[in-house]
């Protein structure tokens, strides 16, 4: 280690030292570093010249923190916060194409003997399976006749309650006559779409963003705007706003808290920025909030439609990622346009299925929703934690993997020669069920991208799988050189 300079402040020094530990080994992968109290003492520095050189040292991109526990030696990956970037998007809508991949992934999904990387859903194992059984039962013995009848939009009103009371948490202040239930959160935001576009109009998206939107635009007829994304911060939205000033865009759809795939959360002050860009040019926000729920480090961000006056938020949730994926409870909060989406509800599902309705409005009110809560968002901060580091530990060097701060999902960028279409193709010989990246794009950008669920229990099988996905993934690169 060289000596330091006389002119180097003193959180260098400390940084120097620090990194001098974890390129020698000293300090491995996945090690906790001192505390910032013992570093002080050992350095015979301040406290705040400690949290300056951590600073620098999570800039180099040699630690990180973790909530409530410290900070620790991360992974040899390249620096997580390039990850997503991919290609420029092109600046006109582009008509999109993704069934085909779509399909394919959720055949997958279905398979037993598959490992389940590919589809972002939670495991049955992390949900509370039993106790939703338990309540689903005792509302049929109690609501008989009212859990088998239809329920009509807006739907239940015990659920939209609950849902209302939640919104406190969310910045916001719904009221039960603002809110629609659906049929999960696909049908939500195919509801807001119909409402506030036309077949052939442009609507702006994040890119990447999750290919179930694109599925969602194909079946509409609509053409996409894909604006870059920033791995930390979300939506870049100097990009939109010069795409919205480029063309008319009928609409932009966005999910700020945790997208999907790079599990990315906009900043509040850019939450209000990107409702202002928009309210200026009176383009409605379909606001994706499907994983509001998921913070890793338990507190609950704020949506954009806090920021509303003008009713142009049309605000989306669902129950799938954190209670049952297969009861299809969703709503949705369409601000002006609740009479359309109202009306279109009518004509597409007629109703919200009864029971379900019943039987998520019971736990969110009796059932300790925010006790499993707790538990869920600590278990899945784990899973994407040790999943990363098997990554890092199995994958060829150089490979990016996000860094989410909520959620369940990785975004990995392979070897800048590895096709991620081929990796699929290959892994699925395997057993292995993975989404590549060009899914996640209507011009199929990111072709050395995939997706990684991190939504079931860490298991042997789990880790075997991605080493064996690394191996493969060494395999192709000698090949394409």
């Amino acid at each position: 280690m060289n000596a330091p300079r006389k002119s180097e402040p003193l959180y260098v020094r400390v940084a120097n030292a620090v990194e001098e530990l974890i390129r020698s080994g000293t300090l491995r992968p996945g090690e906790r570093v001192p505390s910032v109290r013992r570093a002080s003492r050992q350095h015979d520095v301040s406290v705040s010249t400690v949290v300056e050189a951590y600073i620098a040292l999570e800039n180099r991109g040699l630690i990180e923190g973790r909530p409530k526990s410290g900070f620790f030696v991360r992974s040899q990956f390249a620096d997580a916060r390039k990850v997503g970037r991919g290609t420029k998007p092109k600046t006109e809508g582009q008509i999109v194409a993704v069934g085909n991949l779509l399909s394919r992934l959720f055949d997958a999904a279905r398979m037993p003997d598959v490992v389940p990387f590919g589809a972002a859903y939670p495991g049955t194992e992390v949900l509370p399976v039993s106790k939703l059984s338990r309540i689903t039962a005792a509302v049929v013995r109690r609501d008989g006749a009212q859990s088998v009848g239809y329920d009509m939009p807006p739907g239940s009103e015990a659920l939209r309650r609950q849902v209302a009371k939640r919104s406190l948490e969310w910045g916001t202040t719904l009221t039960p006559d603002e809110i629609i239930t659906t049929c999960g959160g696909t049908e939500a935001l195919a509801l807001a779409l119909r409402a506030v576009t036309k077949s052939g109009d442009v609507v702006a998206v994040e890119s990447p963003t999750y290919f179930g939107i694109l599925q969602l635009l194909e079946d509409l007829g609509l053409r996409a705007l894909e604006i870059p994304m920033h791995p930390q911060t979300g939506m870049d939205l100097d990009a939109l706003e010069a795409g919205i000033k480029r063309g008319r865009v009928a609409a932009c759809l966005a999910v700020p808290n945790f997208s999907n795939p790079l599990g990315s959360l906009m900043p509040d002050d850019h939450k209000r920025q990107l409702w202002e860009i928009l309210r200026a040019k009176g383009v409605p926000l379909i606001e994706d909030d499907i994983n509001g729920d998921l913070s890793h480090d338990g507190l609950r961000p704020r949506v954009v439609q806090s920021h509303d006056t003008d009713g142009l938020v049309l605000l989306c949730g669902s129950y799938s990622k954190t209670l049952a994926p297969g009861y299809r409870v969703g709503w949705i909060a369409p601000g002006r346009f609740y009479a359309r989406v109202k009306a279109l509800k009518l004509t597409s599902t007629l109703a919200t299925a009864s029971l379900p309705q019943l039987a998520v409005a019971e736990f969110l009110a009796n059932g300790g929703y925010d006790h499993h809560l707790r538990a869920l968002r600590r278990l899945f901060a784990d899973q994407v934690h040790r999943t990363r580091e098997a990554i890092g530990a199995h994958f060829s060097k150089g490979t990016r993997v996000s860094n989410p701060a909520g959620g369940f999902v990785l975004w990995v960028e392979l070897s800048g020669t590895v096709s991620a279409l081929k990796l699929h193709e290959r892994a699925l010989l395997d057993h292995i069920s993975i989404a590549p990246g060009p899914m996640f794009s209507a011009t199929q950008q990111f072709p050395n991208f995939i997706r990684i669920n991190c939504g079931h229990p860490w298991t042997d099988r789990r880790e075997q799988a991605l080493e064996q996905l690394g191996s493969l993934t060494r395999k192709l690169a000698q090949r394409s050189r």
